[in-house]
């Protein structure tokens, strides 16, 4: 235990999710159902309380809900939640609580009801065990088996159980681990993120934009024509829209799968990673663009930085989303204000032939420099180390180049 901790204190304490495919019974599948209804019905009941008082009153907190949610369980008329864990319950009042702080805090909108046809889960927030591939949690005395496709690491904190649209479910395990950071490299790099290339490097390095929804699109297409036609609540509709589901499914996976990918690359060979703070938020309000740059994951992929880094002792510099990294040459410092969006290279008066995307990527990097040295040299002359910020429409104005020319 001593050696143990001695290695431990030398390492990086996070917290580590686990996901693995859960295999109920028919008991089981049916107690599972029985948890994830009453969960949501009471977010939605102790929610419409809320909300009955008035927006903007948050007039219950944790506590009054948690009684009355004892006095909910006595009623004759709503006994059956007895028949699930009362933890969940509780957590489920914690997440309608934490939603409301979020929306107060200015950091969310209004929480919204639940609803049963979207991904259904809940939460247990002690009394987790695993053992033999088996998960133990309170109701569920016999275990539930699971697909242990890796090791499960660490301390379990607590779990959240769920069902996706295709009828899976799965279980999502976090753990507090003992993480050995990766060893520094003392390397930066200025990341341009696009929808041409999803992303070119400083250094010259480029990752495919590899457009998953579109590979699909058709597929999807004759599915969904289908589905349409299918009558409402036959068997043939239902076995329809699992395999619309699962389509996209495969799209979400594929995605996922390669930001992981891209994002622990680049942990893995820089220190310093510097990138634009997009408004995708702002971006996925033009209707013509909110597909392709969904599709992208630009926001998935940045949060995965941020994590990693996080857990490696690296760090991640965010520079001003208008500054003009496209359009200013990398190695005079002119800006060409006149920029064509079809101008994949240019030429700037002194001579020099410069690359859209890997200009931009060069200035991200030098911005990003700068206001690391402007944060270690303590000068805050009226916020000089952010990036002057001007009036702009939030698209990247590559964007619309890269859809218009394939």
């Amino acid at each position: 235990m001593g050696l143990a901790g001695d290695f431990c204190q030398q390492m990086k304490t996070i917290q580590k999710g686990y996901r693995f495919a859960l295999l109920p019974t028919r008991e089981q599948e049916v107690l599972l159902m029985k948890h994830f209804g009453c969960a949501r019905f009471v977010y939605n009941h102790f929610l419409e309380r809320t909300l009955g008082c008035g927006e903007g009153n948050h007039t219950f907190n944790y506590d009054q809900q948690a009684a009355r949610l004892t006095q909910l369980k006595k009623q004759e008329a709503t006994a059956w939640l007895k028949e699930v864990n009362s933890q969940s319950l509780q957590a489920a009042l914690r997440h309608l609580d934490t939603a409301f702080d979020n929306f107060f805090d200015g950091r969310a909108e209004l929480p919204r009801f639940k609803n049963k046809r979207k991904k259904n889960s809940f939460t247990v927030p002690q009394f987790v065990k695993v053992s033999d591939s088996q998960l133990f949690i309170p109701k569920f005395k016999e275990g539930i088996r699971f697909i242990a496709h890796r090791k499960l690491k660490g301390q379990i904190r607590h779990c959240t159980i769920s069902k996706t649209s295709t009828g899976k479910f799965f279980v999502s395990i976090l753990c507090e681990v003992c993480h050995e950071p990766m060893k520094p490299t003392q390397k930066q790099v200025g990341i341009d993120l696009g929808l041409k290339d999803f992303a070119v490097c400083s250094d010259g390095t480029r990752f495919k934009n590899h457009c998953h929804l579109k590979r699909y699109e058709r597929r999807l297409a004759t599915a969904q024509k289908h589905l349409s036609r299918k009558k409402n609540g036959s068997k043939g509709r239902t076995r329809q829209r699992l395999k619309v589901a699962a389509m996209h499914e495969k799209v979400t996976n594929t995605r996922q799968d390669l930001l992981h990918k891209v994002s622990g690359q680049i942990i893995n060979a820089y220190d310093t990673i510097c990138v634009e703070d997009l408004n995708v938020k702002g971006m996925m309000a033009n209707r013509k663009l909110a597909k392709h740059i969904g599709d992208a994951g630009w926001g998935t992929f940045v949060r995965m930085l941020e994590y990693k880094v996080s857990w490696n002792d690296k760090r991640i510099v965010k520079i001003n989303r208008f500054y003009p990294s496209s359009k200013t040459c990398n190695q005079c410092g002119y800006i060409h204000r006149d920029l064509k969006l079809s101008e994949r290279t240019w030429i700037c008066p002194n001579g020099h032939v410069l690359d859209r995307d890997l200009n931009a990527s060069k200035n991200i990097l030098e911005e990003g420099l700068r206001i690391i040295g402007a944060e270690l040299s303590d000068y805050t002359d009226g916020g000089s180390n952010q990036t002057s910020e001007k009036k702009h429409k939030p698209v990247k104005s590559e964007a619309h180049w890269s859809l218009a020319n394939g």
